[in-house]
C-alpha cells in the first residue's frame, strides 16, 4: 500500500512537472517578439530624429541665406551711396534687380521687397518657401547716411 501512494505521489509530481513544461513552451519567442518590438520602436525614433534635424538644418541654411544676401545687398548700397534711391522695390534699376535674381536663384520661392527713405532709412525684407513647409521671412533694418 505504500509503494502505491508513493507511486501515485509520484505520477503527481511528474504530471505538474509536464503541465509546467508545457505552459513554458513558446515563452522564449514571446520574450525575443517583444524585445524586437522595442527595438523597432527606438529605430523608429531615431529615424524621426533624423528627419526632423535635417528639417531644421534646411531651415537655418535658408536663414543663414537670407542674411548674407541682406547684408550684401547693404555692402552694395554703401558703396553706392549717390545712388540709394535706385535700390527701393518700387524704383527698381539694374542693382536692384540683378540682387533680386540671386534671392529668387538661392532661396526656394524667393522674394524681396527694399524700402529705401528720403533720410537714408533701408529696410531689407526677404521671403521665401521650403518645399513641404510654411512661408519664412527675414526683415533687417539700417541707416545709410553719406558722409
Amino acid at each position: 500500500m505504500l509503494s502505491l501512494m508513493r507511486a501515485r505521489q509520484e505520477n503527481t509530481v511528474n504530471l505538474l512537472k509536464s503541465k509546467a513544461r508545457r505552459s513554458m513552451h513558446g515563452f522564449a519567442m514571446f520574450e525575443a517578439l517583444i524585445a524586437l518590438l522595442i527595438c523597432s520602436l527606438g529605430v523608429l525614433g531615431v529615424v524621426g530624429l533624423q528627419a526632423s534635424m535635417t528639417r531644421a538644418q534646411s531651415s537655418a541654411i535658408y536663414r543663414a541665406e537670407a542674411s548674407f544676401l541682406a547684408q550684401a545687398l547693404i555692402g552694395e548700397m554703401w558703396s553706392d551711396v549717390s545712388n540709394l534711391s535706385q535700390y527701393d522695390s518700387t524704383n527698381c534699376q539694374a542693382a536692384c534687380k540683378a540682387w533680386q535674381g540671386r534671392v529668387a536663384a538661392r532661396l526656394p520661392g524667393g522674394n524681396s521687397t527694399v524700402t529705401v527713405t528720403a533720410a537714408g532709412g533701408v529696410t531689407i525684407v526677404i521671403r521665401w518657401t521650403p518645399p513641404g513647409d510654411s512661408s519664412n521671412r527675414y526683415t533687417t533694418s539700417t541707416s545709410i547716411r553719406p558722409r
